[in-house]
């Protein structure tokens, strides 16, 4: 769309990321794009700026197939999520089997969602935006932008420098300990 001349960016991104980064969070755009797609993809995000904010730069990940088995993934068989997911495993896969190096997800689509959930991002951490702009959370729309979850970004982000473990989140408060088995 950028190519003729429509903008399709939603406001407030480029602050709310910028604020993410400062905040000492690792930024990493995925795509189920065809690689032919990835110059423009790419550059698209290094371009985007809104008032006096850029996007933050992080590495832009994207489906190594062809056009027409992307397109045919994305669009026929409208499950992007498949390669979204082998992706991410296979970045976790690179960090200790005990640690998640993802800390939260933004997307566009349910099967974004999907896709965060099946590598144990929590719920209340999985961000899907709708075309008007409303940002949902465990699918709840309460009317936020970008704009607005930036005035919330430091509790929701904490400064890496502040973090602790979160003895309270959605994955490990209602988790039953492992029992101790002498063998």
């Amino acid at each position: 769309m950028p190519l003729v001349g429509k903008d399709w960016t939603q406001s407030g991104v480029a602050k709310l990321f910028s604020a993410i980064k400062e905040n000492g969070y690792q930024l990493l755009f995925l795509s189920a794009r065809a690689i032919v797609q990835a110059y423009l993809t790419r550059s698209f995000l290094l371009n985007l700026k809104q008032d006096g904010n850029a996007l933050p730069n992080g590495p832009v990940v994207i489906s190594p197939d062809g056009l027409f088995p992307s397109l045919f993934r994305e669009v026929i068989r409208r499950a992007p999520h498949e390669f979204k997911i082998a992706c991410l495993e296979d970045i976790k896969k690179l960090f200790p089997s005990d640690y998640n190096p993802f800390y939260a997800g933004f997307g566009n689509r349910d099967t974004d969602e999907l896709s965060y959930r099946k590598i144990g991002i929590p719920k209340g951490k999985i961000f899907i935006i709708n075309p008007k702009g409303e940002v949902a959370i465990s699918h709840r729309i309460d009317v936020k932008s970008y704009t607005s979850l930036h005035t919330l970004v430091n509790d929701m982000f904490p400064p890496t420098s502040l973090v602790e473990q979160e003895d309270y989140n959605s994955w490990n408060f209602w988790r039953i300990p492992l029992l101790e088995i002498e063998i």
